[in-house]
């Protein structure tokens, strides 16, 4: 399966050279083949399981911490409006 590397990275906002692209695709490549791979095991009598833990609802306190201001996370962000993150559409595409 191959994979158009230049529309990922344009629908990641990545610049990469002509070099990295075909590095990319050779990589994401081979990923997708393995994955055809595991496909064509017979999970057929394997049980179902959703995890291996045995542990159920383990959560932290919803406790507030120091972060970032608006302003400094705002700072170096190409587009913003109304001190919002401004990104462009990519879902109509």
């Amino acid at each position: 399966m191959k994979i158009n590397v230049s529309h990922v990275a344009k629908l990641a906002n990545l610049p990469l050279t002509d070099e990295e692209k075909k590095k990319f695709e050779n990589q994401l490549s081979s990923v997708l083949k393995y994955v055809e791979k595991l496909r064509e095991v017979d999970t057929s009598k394997v049980e179902e399981t959703s995890q291996v833990t045995g542990l159920e609802n383990v959560l932290r306190e919803d406790q507030a911490a120091p972060s970032l201001s608006q302003g400094d996370a705002l700072k170096n962000a190409k587009s913003k409006h109304n001190g919002l993150f401004k990104v462009p559409a990519i879902l109509d595409e």
